[in-house]
């Protein structure tokens, strides 16, 4: 059992955490003095904390390389969740193509890499950068928009970001997204998201607003949910906590959308007290 935690997030997302509350004043319930922290400040000795917690560093993709050296610094000094390994693996949502060659159904996703050309799919469809988070630079467009998207494309290149797309799935303006949380590589609980992207125009804030249901999870959803999670495990270590954001393809299976290790949303508000018992366990307990 761990007796000082610090809680990282940064400057602008203060206040914006819905699990931050719930979380925290579990943790101190539990006896854990727990800090809340932005994870630039050069005032902070986290070599003082015997956990560093990841949780709200949303402008991270912003500072990358700032962002790394950080990283590695506070993983020299304390115990940080997620590892580094975990992050970097995460960083670029190109892991999509491991999970697929790995049988993990994905959405399709074509990363377009500086120097080459986009094509698009039929219908409706996202571009958005392959190192992001909160939906921000992220667009939906229409068939007759691609000129929009070409633009969007090269505005990423140019900035020496890898550009993806993906179709917009018809089931997601319907049903949405399902995200589904993992503590210590096991499910706990799932909700619904629903994101409207803006149409040929991107997110410039820090994220995108979000309507958030509960949700009981189906089997089928957790299964493919946990192979994704597995897949993780295997390749940098079972995840302190996970998220997988599962959609519905066009052919009805589920399909894995986006694999959150860093800094996810995990949800509490809306699983019920024993989740969020859950995550302070995990978090208090000896790392998996």
């Amino acid at each position: 059992m761990i007796e000082r935690l610090a809680w990282v997030t940064t400057r602008d997302a203060r206040g914006f955490d819905d699990d931050e509350p719930l979380a925290v004043a579990a943790l101190r319930r539990n006896g854990v003095t727990v800090d809340v922290l932005d994870w630039d400040d050069p005032r902070v000795d986290w070599s003082r904390f015997e956990r560093v917690v990841l949780r709200s560093t949303w402008d991270y993709q912003d500072r990358l390389p700032e962002f790394l050296t950080w990283l590695d610094h506070v993983d020299q000094v304390s115990d940080l969740v997620n590892t580094p390994a975990a992050v970097r693996w995460n960083l670029s949502k190109q892991y999509l193509t491991e999970l697929d060659c790995a049988g993990v159904p994905v959405t399709p996703t074509t990363f377009v890499h500086p120097g080459s050309t986009a094509t698009f799919p039929t219908g409706e469809f996202v571009v958005k950068p392959a190192v992001g988070a909160g939906s921000r630079d992220a667009a939906a467009y229409g068939p007759d928009q691609t000129a929009a998207a070409v633009e969007h494309i090269t505005r990423l290149h140019a900035t020496g970001r890898i550009a993806l797309v993906q179709p917009l799935l018809k089931s997601v303006a319907t049903e949405g997204e399902w995200p589904l949380i993992f503590f210590g590589g096991r499910f706990s609980h799932a909700a619904v998201k629903r994101v409207e992207l803006p149409r040929a125009r991107t997110i410039d804030d820090m994220f995108a607003p979000e309507t958030n249901t509960p949700h009981t999870a189906a089997e089928a959803q957790i299964e493919t949910a946990q192979a994704a999670v597995d897949l993780v495990s295997r390749r940098v270590g079972t995840p302190t906590y996970a998220r997988v954001d599962l959609v519905r393809d066009d052919t009805g299976r589920f399909c894995v959308l986006e694999v959150e290790l860093i800094e996810p949303s995990l949800f509490l508000p809306y699983a019920g007290p024993t989740a969020t018992d859950r995550f302070v366990e995990t978090l208090t307990g000896a790392t998996p």
